[in-house]
């Protein structure tokens, strides 16, 4: 069940007629937000619901004889750990550690298949695992640092990882801002109802107009269906994927927040216009916010961040970037992908040559940087990535005729992109500021997302976060 699907909104309308009616106690309101999620994460395939709550009930239990069993606190950390990230490994990474055995042995010259080897169930990666599973061993990690008192009520743990709106693709919520909430029979006022909306439509636009209308045309060049080539055409592609990629996440993530907004709980922003970042530092503080900062939490700190020196910051910053890198795919590509990234932080870090640096002109150098890591998170393989590489420094002619076959997504880029100048010139320039608010444009601008919404739709296409 998709946000962009008929069924959704099916299943939105009832649960939302029926939602003043379950929400004034907490049993209840628990027990319904349960049974509607898993509604939800069922409608894909009812299966997968025991691994979500075989894992969850792992977690729940081990956070209990965390605080229960102080002595052996440790050992009931391990087991939430080996629990999540051996679900995560059997699931979605057995194939790639199969691929990298095979290569290995390969490379010394002694043939082996450990892919037939690997049980067919363990094929299928369950939609969202990454997203859930990082949220709850979140929780435990919590718990166990005795920053979070455990909740000794089981329908209010599975509320708080279960609910729909953040289920399959974020933002990763953490139990800290979340279970507070779920205890108080919040009043939604119609300000704050307007403000879901907004977040929603929005959403709904960044998906279905931008996204989607974007998709036929990155799709027939990375699948060789297209007659064009050269270098300026492969940099229109690369543009072209980061904004779908883009408003893809973003626009899932703003229905995410308008959903919960209306139900009367916050989840923190997770994307804040990456591309008008003046380093790929900020682009990180900006980008897949609640992922950046839960490896920054759980991974880079606790390995030392930067307080050990320079050197050693750095070596954390590859680690953490690579098993970034690991989370979104089991692919060499998602390693080069995060690698790239690693290479311009570490570079940054080093000269400080960006931060120098106020003019606007820095930010296309900065989305260049991330369009180039892109390139290997699209590609097929290591072996396309490299040839698009080329290509884009070739400096080949091309025969791209932007009024040709792709003339609709060169629309949709180019308004993508206006949308983006339009929001810096908004933050950058005070007097534009005042007199977007003086006038309340927001009707107005809702107002037209909802027809392009409706009449110039792409292609209904599952969101792209939901392979990871």
């Amino acid at each position: 069940m998709i946000f962009n699907s008929l069924i959704f909104l099916v299943f939105a309308a009832v649960f939302f007629v029926l939602w003043p009616f379950f929400k004034k106690r907490n049993t209840s309101r628990w027990s319904f937000i349960v049974l509607m999620s898993f509604i939800f994460y069922g409608w894909w395939d009812w299966r997968f619901l025991f691994l979500i709550i075989g894992s969850g009930l792992i977690d729940y239990f081990s956070a209990l004889y965390i605080q229960k069993q102080p002595a052996k606190r440790r050992l009931f950390l391990i087991i939430s750990l080996i629990s999540n990230l051996g679900s995560l490994s059997i699931f979605k990474y057995s194939l790639f550690f199969a691929n990298v055995l095979d290569d290995f042995f390969h490379l010394i010259g002694i043939p082996t298949n450990f892919q037939n080897s690997i049980p067919e169930f363990a094929l299928i990666l369950p939609v969202g695992i990454s997203f859930y599973t990082f949220q709850s061993l979140s929780y435990t990690i919590d718990v166990y640092r005795g920053r979070l008192q455990p909740t000794k009520n089981i329908m209010h743990f599975f509320a708080y990882l279960s609910m729909f709106p953040q289920l399959v693709a974020g933002p990763i919520v953490r139990a800290k801002d979340l279970l507070k909430q779920l205890t108080q029979n919040r009043l939604v006022s119609s300000i704050q109802k307007w403000h879901a909306i907004k977040l929603m439509v929005y959403g709904l636009f960044q998906k279905v107009v931008i996204a989607d209308n974007l998709s036929f045309f990155i799709d027939s060049a990375f699948e060789g269906k297209s007659t064009f080539d050269g270098s300026m055409y492969w940099w229109v592609v690369m543009l072209a994927f980061s904004f779908q990629i883009y408003c893809d996440f973003s626009g899932y993530s703003l229905i995410a927040r308008g959903l919960a907004k209306y139900m009367g709980y916050h989840f923190k922003l997770n994307f804040n216009h990456p591309y008008l970042s003046k380093s790929l530092k900020e682009f990180w503080s900006r980008w897949h916010i609640s992922l950046s900062t839960w490896f920054r939490d759980y991974v880079y700190i606790p390995l030392g961040g930067s307080r050990n020196g320079l050197a050693k910051g750095i070596l954390v910053l590859w680690i953490t970037m690579l098993l970034s890198g690991l989370w979104h795919g089991a692919n060499y590509t998602f390693l080069v992908w995060a690698g790239i990234h690693s290479f311009f932080l570490m570079t940054e870090r080093l000269t400080k040559w960006n931060y120098k640096l106020t003019t606007p002109l820095i930010i296309p150098i900065i989305l260049i940087q991330a369009l180039l890591a892109w390139v290997y998170f699209r590609a097929a393989d290591i072996f396309q990535g490299n040839e698009i590489i080329l290509k884009l420094f070739s400096f080949s002619p091309s025969n791209f005729n932007f009024a040709d076959v792709y003339f609709d997504s060169m629309v949709f880029l180019s308004l993508g992109i206006l949308i983006e100048i339009a929001v810096w010139f908004r933050k950058n320039r005070t007097n534009m500021a005042v007199w977007y608010k003086k006038n309340q444009l927001d009707v107005i601008m809702v107002s037209i997302a909802l027809v392009m919404i409706i009449f110039f739709r792409g292609e209904g296409k599952q969101f792209i976060y939901f392979q990871f």
